[in-house]
């Protein structure tokens, strides 16, 4: 069957490259972290990516130590602001491509320090997959939970020596990303505040993923917005319901979580590189999640 756009899987990713896209993806794919997309995005719905400017921003690739490992990461912040508060940008499977520098640039236009760091770098290369079910079987499902923590905590730590105010943290995060906002808001006691978008909820305990945002949801340091859409196949609205009563029965911060569902949104209806975009949704997404951050003390 012949495909003119990429095919969607049950978690509303996409499962593989569609036919035409291979001779355009160095048109689209980068050699430098935060530049094109992932080789399983393409091809890319151009007419809506949104390109924010970044004049008065210091952009680009940065490297982050983590022990003796160099984490790469994007890093985007106002030009010559001493003590922004921090804000870190999870990425979604496919790593920190265009659109997730450019929420980051997004964020550095309000006055934040954000860093999207390369979380899967030990693992592979998430960019070059043109199928979703070996970048997820060859590297997503090889990145332990332990060490995507290790890693945030030296982006913030890193974020900290470069001037900005890491007392002031925020996390927020995409799909996988999602659920990593979740999780490092149980993490981190400094996290005062997450957004988690369309981000996983439940799943089964394994060695690398020993808990889910359900098992920590009382554990929370921060509260966390959860937006989500009611129509993501991936995310059942009843594993919301379920992390809604764990929510209530958790600290301070997680009583005071909320949840946003647009119920006629996708998954991944913030990509606005994607078929999934849904522009009303990402549109008040995004000013309840700079609202969020602001109400909770970060900026």
């Amino acid at each position: 069957m012949v495909r003119d756009q990429p095919q969607l899987d049950s978690s509303g990713e996409i499962d593989s490259l569609a036919p035409g896209a291979a001779m355009n993806r160095r048109g689209f794919v980068g050699g430098a972290i935060g530049t094109g997309f992932a080789a399983a995005v393409l091809p890319v719905t151009a007419q809506t990516v949104i390109k924010t400017d970044t004049a008065g921003l210091v952009t680009g690739e940065v490297t982050i130590p983590v022990g003796d490992f160099k984490m790469p990461a994007y890093r985007a912040a106002p030009a010559g602001k001493a003590n922004a508060p921090v804000v870190l940008v999870v990425s979604e499977i496919f790593g920190v491509h265009e659109h997730i520098a450019d929420v980051a640039n997004r964020f550095a236009r309000l006055g934040y320090f954000a860093i999207a760091p390369e979380l899967f770098v030990r693992q592979g290369d998430a960019g070059s997959y043109g199928e979703i079910a070996k970048l997820l079987s060859e590297v997503i499902a090889k990145v332990p939970d332990a060490q995507v923590m290790a890693d945030l905590d030296a982006a913030v730590a890193w974020a900290r020596g470069q001037g900005a105010d890491a007392s002031r943290l925020g996390v927020t995060g995409f799909c996988w990303g999602g659920r990593i906002t979740w999780l490092y808001s149980a993490h981190n006691p400094a996290v005062k505040a997450g957004v988690a978008w369309y981000g996983r909820l439940v799943g089964a305990a394994s060695e690398l993923n020993p808990a889910h945002p359900v098992d920590l949801a009382g554990k929370l340091n921060g509260p966390v917005l959860g937006l989500y859409g009611g129509q993501d196949t991936g995310i059942p609205l009843d594993t919301v319901e379920k992390m809604k009563s764990a929510l209530a029965a958790g600290s301070a911060a997680a009583r005071r979580s909320e949840f946003m569902v647009y119920p006629d949104a996708p998954h991944a209806f913030h990509a606005d590189y994607r078929p999934s975009y849904r522009k009303d949704a990402a549109e008040d997404g995004w000013k309840r999640c700079v609202s969020w951050f602001k109400a909770h003390g970060v900026g």
